[in-house]
């Protein structure tokens, strides 16, 4: 799908401009900054110190391979958590009002194995604009064939295990994050509908961090660490695979739950909806009252939020949560929210088996009744 979409229901543009100014007034009322406070910054040194702690420790302690083993899983979930509390917010130019800083904190996209700008495009301008739009947003493109999330588009026979092998393929999502997705994304002709015209400089980028992240993890541990080949390829494997399930479902929580939708543009290429009521329409909360969830997610179980205020950082969506559930409840705009981690789980394992299993015997029962309704025409003797 190549043509640019537009939402044209001009009708309900009010809610957005009603909820920014209700918003703006709250950080005006409270004189703080949209951007870090201080428990923002100590989230950022928590979970970068960890990780780099787990790093050197699998590099220099010299521990059995075992505890080594563990420390890989460790290292990948807390590469995920990186990536959700820092790199996210400095990549949305949330983080801090200097850019200075949030450039610093988007290169270290570089060091859980992503490339910061194709994140950018893909993420910031494709998905947050396009969400839950079949052939526009790329975050839903999650291993074509396989697994089914939108209803427009067709269901094979495979995808009726889908809600059974789909969190396995979930784990492969870092995998081929640092083998395979940036390097097709980059030289892709388009990215959603977005035409891809990189500056010269982000080749030199892509090729370079690429490098640093397979010297790191690859290249310095085989050659530093007293393990066998085997035993390395095991323990990046773990890491890769921890990481990559983490990721996976952070991510799917938030748009392939029950209650959002899927939208299709008309004939003309429009979204019949404002961009801030399809926004409403197509993310989803989970587990906004756990603190833990607050804490690991970086804002992430708070994608309501962070989908209409993506420039605001994350610490602060708890404070304007209400402020967004009760402008949507006012303008009948649904606030879609699971109220734990587990029951968000759930909700995605129905939605995986509703548009798998049960799409692929309906369209049987579709494709049988023609045969049963059409007459018999007999032949004479």
């Amino acid at each position: 799908m190549t043509k640019k979409v537009k939402f044209t229901n001009t009708n309900k543009s009010t809610f957005y401009a009603t909820l920014r100014k209700r918003v703006d007034e709250h950080f005006d009322q409270k004189q703080i900054s949209v951007h870090a406070n201080g428990a923002m910054w100590f989230k950022a040194v928590f979970f970068l110190g960890t990780f780099i702690t787990l790093y050197l420790l699998i590099l220099l302690g010299g521990f059995n391979p075992i505890l080594m083993l563990g420390m890989a899983i460790l290292l990948g979930m807390f590469g995920a958590f990186v990536g959700f509390n820092i790199c996210h917010d400095a990549i949305h130019k949330a983080f801090s009002d200097k850019p200075s800083i949030n450039k610093s904190f988007s290169f270290l996209f570089s060091l859980i194995g992503a490339s910061a700008y194709v994140w950018s495009i893909c993420h910031n301008i494709v998905h947050h604009t396009y969400t839950n739009i079949s052939g526009h947003d790329e975050d839903i493109d999650v291993a074509p064939g396989l697994i089914r999330f939108c209803e427009n588009e067709p269901v094979n026979k495979l995808q009726r295990y889908q809600h059974f092998y789909a969190f396995g393929l979930y784990s492969l999502a870092m995998l081929s994050w640092v083998f395979r997705k940036d390097y097709k994304k980059f030289f892709q002709t388009k990215i959603g509908c977005q035409v891809a015209n990189h500056p010269k400089i982000e080749y030199f980028n892509l090729f370079f961090f690429k490098f640093l992240y397979y010297f790191l993890f690859i290249i310095l541990p085989l050659f530093v660490v007293d393990i066998t080949w085997w035993q390395f390829l095991i323990g990046f494997l773990a890491m890769q695979f921890a990481q990559g399930l983490v990721l996976g479902l952070v991510f799917q929580l938030a748009h392939v739950v029950e209650g959002t939708s899927f939208p299709h543009p008309n004939n003309e290429g429009n979204i019949e909806e404002a961009w801030a009521a399809h926004q409403m329409m197509t993310t989803a909360n989970f587990a906004v009252n756990s603190k833990l969830a607050g804490f690991i997610c970086g804002g992430l179980n708070r994608q309501v939020e962070h989908h209409l205020f993506p420039k605001i950082c994350h610490i602060h969506y708890p404070a304007i949560g209400k402020i967004v559930k009760d402008t949507a409840l006012e303008f009948n705009l649904p606030y879609i929210e699971s109220p734990t981690f587990l029951s968000a789980l759930s909700s995605h394992y129905r939605m995986l088996r509703k548009l798998g299993k049960e799409a692929y015997i309906a369209k049987e029962k579709l494709a049988i009744i023609p045969c049963i309704l059409t007459p018999k025409i007999s032949t004479p003797l």
